[in-house]
């Protein structure tokens, strides 16, 4: 509770400064290309401050995963095809942010998911992704998806899912699996998905962001 007091003056005391909301791009160490999919946020922002009136920076910042700069944004972004490597400092960081307040959205960008599930049991020992029931509210912000998470990008023929860590019942890290939705959020021309595969990416996207900035 504490933890969760302090992350919540962060915000405030940021919000004195300047009124627009800031995401950022998680940088891990381990090899892996936490860099992927360069147009993908970019284009979320500005369909998420176009079309349900966010004020989100343009730019996504870049922040380390031991860095206390992370308690700056309300969501950060993970992605990436390799190797994922938490340290000490990097898993006590993130255990601290996520209980404190803070969101993760993790994006299966293909190939992360055993590094994902390995690292992540660094820093919840005690907790499993469990997949998110198509009811939950992430599904049901500005847009509602009835069946769950949309497929967007195939991988291996299996269904899209929306895993999820919960803290007492509190959603804080959302992982988009088998579907990629940050590919869908990429330039059209990069993987040559249709406008409407696109918007559903898009609106899933938006969905995230909302639910992240509201609770």
């Amino acid at each position: 509770m504490k933890k969760r007091v302090l992350y919540l003056i962060i915000c405030l005391l940021s919000s004195t400064i300047s009124v627009a909301q800031e995401i950022a791009i998680l940088k891990y160490d381990g090899g892996g290309d936490w860099y992927a999919n360069p147009t993908a946020l970019p284009n979320l922002i500005k369909f998420c401050n176009e079309q349900i009136h966010t004020e989100i920076i343009d730019r996504p910042a870049i922040v380390e995963v031991a860095s206390t700069d992370l308690f700056k944004y309300p969501i950060v972004f993970m992605t990436g095809h390799g190797n994922i490597f938490f340290n000490d400092n990097a898993v006590e960081n993130l255990r601290n942010y996520l209980t404190s307040g803070g969101f993760l959205h993790i994006s299966d960008n293909y190939g992360i998911d055993k590094y994902v599930r390995r690292e992540f049991k660094k820093v919840f020992p005690n907790l499993e992704f469990r997949e998110i029931p198509i009811e939950h509210s992430i599904y049901n912000q500005s847009y509602h998806f009835k069946n769950g998470i949309p497929k967007i990008h195939e991988h291996d023929n299996k269904p899209a899912q929306g895993f999820g860590i919960f803290i007492d019942s509190r959603l804080v890290c959302f992982y988009d699996y088998e579907t990629d939705l940050s590919d869908g959020w990429e330039d059209g021309v990069i993987h040559n998905n249709s406008e409407s595969v696109r918007e559903k990416a898009l609106k899933m996207g938006a969905n995230i962001l909302q639910f992240s900035f509201s609770n």
